[in-house]
């Protein structure tokens, strides 16, 4: 009895078997209706979808190749580029250093052309002065003399041999002044 009472209990929760059978049959149609409709619509649709997740993956291997390859030109235009620039630089540091020894040398013929000159002015000046000087001297002693020996001047031979004596005596005195 026991038995009996136990199966009882447990034949409320097992199904009749024609409810096992029909639910079998609901279900297989079930899965052949979503076998033969739903499962290729989802086939298509993953497969769709694999599609441009591998066309995607693709293009983006595609375009890092590009970027790569965009990378290295620039890489390589900008190391010709700094070649460019520092080759430029040095043509103009060469130039400029070419230009800077040119107007040195300009300079220098300047200032010896100059430094010529302000010698042969003043020799020319000197020279000038030299000979007013020698002038000034020879009347200035012709008078002093003539004071002195005012009764030997009256004679013209006399006065004409003491001013040439005095003007070489100047000459002697300037040429001295100019070895020195």
């Amino acid at each position: 009895m026991a038995y009996a009472a136990e199966t009882n209990k447990l034949a409320l929760f097992l199904p009749e078997p024609y409810d096992v059978i029909w639910s079998l049959v609901i279900l297989v149609v079930l899965a052949a209706f979503f076998y033969k409709f739903v499962m290729p619509k989802f086939q298509a649709i993953l497969d769709e979808r694999a599609e441009k997740i591998e066309g995607g993956m693709a293009k983006a291997a595609n375009v890092q190749r590009e970027a790569d390859e965009l990378k290295s030109q620039m890489e390589e235009e900008l190391s010709n580029a700094q070649a460019d620039a520092a080759k430029t630089r040095e043509q103009a540091r060469a130039q400029a250093s070419k230009i800077v020894d040119e107007a040195r040398q300009r300079a220098e013929k300047d200032a010896a052309k100059i430094i010529s000159e302000a010698q042969h002015s003043i020799e020319a000046q000197h020279k000038h002065a030299m000979t007013s000087l020698q002038g000034e001297v020879s009347v200035l002693a012709a008078a002093l003399a003539g004071k002195i020996l005012a009764s030997k001047l009256d004679d013209d031979t006399v006065g004409s041999k003491i001013i040439d004596h005095v003007i070489d005596e100047v000459g002697d005195v300037k040429d001295s002044a100019q070895n020195k």
